[in-house]
């Protein structure tokens, strides 16, 4: 079934689908470059920035490279839970910057610290490298806490859209790695399937914001290299009862609606501990543009905050 959009969000969705025709007539061919910029273009609709009392930047260093992440912690003193936070944006697109209001909200939210990673992006540095950033940053984030208080025995990760994807990864390589740990899993709108098979990517495919299409070529640009993506995919992955308990937020009126919602029912089938809250008229990436459906974001944060603290 097709999603029903918010009437406070028809205006955004008019001119997101003119702007759409108009480059479909004037036969603009995507680039990484072109989409960078309409992620970034977004930042215009999240205009509330919130203080918090400790912001560090530092860099960890694996065998590829260097790997910068942002920290946050609203007490810097006090022994907070951990949040290992992944942007969304296709694999392609987004960055601590871009992100950097919404990870000071995760942390005032949650009461939490929250590590912002800018892993790796395709077609650069195509499937796993951002994964395998995000995997290091999760297995040796210690070691840029150094000057934070934090609580050694309460790990959570969280990611938006492919940033939900790589959280979902993770918890497939930890089904086979036992030093890999992390207690909870936040998924926004979670990026789990790359067959693109449920029935909402033709329900909600067109004119919602993300459509079939582009999230075709986010993927083809990730996968270089020949990859099953049946195989790499988190819903269609063996689970078991020790998977992170879960929290997944499901909008609406979005393509990847009914790959979250099976994700859970998955989780479920496990006897894993899932929340599952609906944004039934919200689209893909509503976080993003907080300015229009500031009610909605207001209770996305206060879900997540409850989930990391119970």
């Amino acid at each position: 079934m097709r999603g029903e959009l918010a009437e406070h969000l028809a205006g955004f969705i008019d001119g997101v689908n003119q702007a759409i025709a108009q480059a479909k007539t004037d036969g603009v061919i995507p680039s990484p470059e072109l989409a960078r910029e309409k992620l970034a273009a977004l930042s215009a609709f999240v205009s509330k920035v919130p203080e918090v009392s400790y912001i560090q930047d530092e860099k960890l260093t694996s065998e590829d490279g260097e790997i910068p992440v942002r920290i946050y912690s609203p007490a810097a003193d006090k022994p907070l839970p951990v949040i290992v936070f992944f942007h969304g944006g296709g694999h392609m697109c987004g960055d601590i910057e871009l992100y950097d209001p919404m990870a000071r909200k995760l942390a005032l939210a949650s009461h939490a610290v929250v590590i912002s990673v800018d892993y790796r992006l395709a077609p650069e540095n195509p499937y796993p490298a951002g994964l395998n950033d995000a995997e290091f940053v999760v297995k040796h984030y210690q070691q840029v806490l150094t000057n934070v208080n934090y609580d050694k025995g309460c790990l959570a990760i969280a990611g938006d859209s492919a940033g939900g994807a790589i959280c979902t990864s993770l918890t497939m390589r930890k089904e086979r790695d036992a030093s890999l740990h992390f207690d909870k899993q936040v998924l926004l709108y979670p990026s789990v399937d790359y067959t693109m098979s449920s029935a909402s990517f033709d329900e909600n495919g067109l004119g919602f914001f993300l459509e079939k299409p582009r999230v075709q070529w986010y993927f083809d640009n990730y996968f270089l290299n020949g990859e099953d993506r049946t195989a790499c995919s988190p819903l269609f992955a063996p689970c078991s009862p020790s998977s992170p308990e879960t929290l997944i937020i499901i909008a609406g009126c979005d393509p990847l609606r009914d790959e979250g919602l099976a994700y859970a029912d998955k989780l479920k089938g496990q006897g894993v501990r899932v929340e599952t809250k609906v944004f039934a008229n919200m689209i893909h990436a509503f976080m993003n543009i907080e300015d229009l459906v500031p009610n909605e974001c207001a209770e996305l944060f206060e879900t997540i905050g409850a989930f990391v603290n119970n």
